[in-house]
């Protein structure tokens, strides 16, 4: 059976520090998502994320466009970013472990995210609805997104660790 992704009850949301003193938060605004969740054994529950890299908005229109180009995302060689799952593991009634295939530029690494899963259950409204909420870090260097500069004080603009945090909330197709 398949599910859709609610728009309006989900996001996907990057941290990253900046000059060692602050965490500049971001997002993806336009995203798709393909879920296929086996009710009976969740472990057996797949998903495909796909992200237009140049819906990434944190804010300030100067930064999106630089974090546009080349020297990060690159969009107009590589508009998607993919995640790609390879397992769920639930660990008690709502805890999970979701482990996948990030690519970002072409760059495909396995990556871990921990958080919690919500069983499908009936709306009020009549619909059936499941979602997820996972967070992780990535290493951004390693999907090739180095651009940097030092800083007088010591340490670069832009540190190199990802704080992923994804909320998924999911409709099943009628």
């Amino acid at each position: 059976m398949s599910w859709n992704v609610d728009p309006a009850h989900s996001s996907v949301n990057f941290g990253v520090r900046h000059m060692l003193v602050a965490t500049t938060r971001g997002k993806f605004s336009d995203y798709t998502v393909n879920a296929s969740i086996d009710e009976e054994d969740p472990s057996k529950s797949r998903a495909e994320v796909i992200i237009k890299a140049a819906s990434v908005d944190t804010g300030e229109p100067a930064r999106d466009k630089h974090l546009r180009s080349a020297d990060f995302f690159d969009v107009e060689k590589y508009p998607d970013i993919v995640f790609t799952s390879i397992r769920l593991e639930p660990k008690g009634d709502e805890d999970v472990t979701l482990v996948g295939n990030l690519t970002i530029k072409d760059i495909t690494k396995e990556v871990t995210l921990k958080g919690e899963w919500s069983k499908p259950q009936a709306d009020p409204f009549g619909a059936t609805r499941s979602g997820i909420s996972v967070e992780g870090k990535v290493n951004r260097r390693d999907f090739g997104l180095t651009w940097s500069a030092p800083v007088e004080m010591g340490g670069v603009v832009a540190g190199d660790s990802v704080k992923l945090a994804v909320d998924i909330e999911l409709v099943k197709e009628a």
